[in-house]
């Protein structure tokens, strides 16, 4: 695959970019115990969101990996999951915002730490949206790369520290022109008391579609999906 772009993000930052149809978006753990909380949306009619639950409820799983896709909410294909070494990804943990920040880490102001100052994932996530037209209103779930919660047999919430190491990647495929917006923020479950989140990088390319079929033929859910997705472009 041709890289058309290539950067990182460092811990705590955020960015945003579509990804043009057939083109692939690799994000790398750069130093493992990295999260990376992201919204998508259809680049061309932004009333189109990434819906987990569909996601998840489509392909009878609620474990994201190799093969599966995230859905928007009409049922077509804004990203398809075609390498994963990292082997879980949660979809059920949401992001952060600034009360939480403050209850766990404490008061980490601009005024004494500069660029360093504590961030939020909602805050972080608002200021890449704002750049597409996009608001407080338009805030939606997330999906949290590298990053695991499990379910207790008490029903409760249990995040699984460290599912992802250094040079751990994700390679997402997008069947449509997909805006990405993200941020390296730490998990709102993760119990380290420090605030630490970790940089990542981001690598643009042009990929084949046949390089999809993983994901195309995983289900017939799936097959409907891709199916959704090109009729929008006819």
């Amino acid at each position: 695959m041709t890289i058309l772009l290539e950067e990182s993000v460092p811990g705590g930052g955020h960015t945003s970019l579509i990804v043009k149809r057939g083109q692939s978006l690799r994000v790398t753990d750069l130093r493992g115990g990295a999260n990376v909380s992201v919204m998508m949306v259809n680049a061309s009619e932004k009333s189109e969101r990434l819906n987990l639950p569909d996601s998840l409820k489509c392909q009878h799983t609620a474990k994201l990996t190799v093969g599966h896709c995230l859905y928007s909410d009409m049922g077509r294909v804004l990203a398809a999951i075609i390498a994963d070494t990292c082997g879980w990804h949660d979809s059920i943990g949401g992001v952060s915002n600034a009360r939480e920040v403050l209850e766990r880490y404490g008061a980490g102001r601009y005024q004494e730490l500069r660029n360093g100052f504590y961030r939020n994932g909602a805050d972080n996530l608002l200021v890449e949206m704002g750049k597409w037209g996009l608001g407080i209103s338009d805030l939606m779930m997330t999906l949290n790369l590298f990053s695991r919660v499990d379910v207790t047999n008490e029903g409760a919430l249990s995040f699984v520290a460290g599912n992802s190491g250094a040079g751990d990647y994700i390679d997402l495929y997008a069947p449509m022109n997909t805006l990405f917006v993200l941020t390296a923020i730490q998990h709102p479950l993760d119990p380290n008391p420090e605030y630490a989140p970790r940089p990542v990088k981001l690598e643009l390319s042009e990929a084949r579609p046949e390089i999809a079929e993983i994901c195309r033929t995983a289900c017939e859910e799936n097959v409907r999906g891709f199916i959704n997705t090109e009729r929008f472009f006819l």
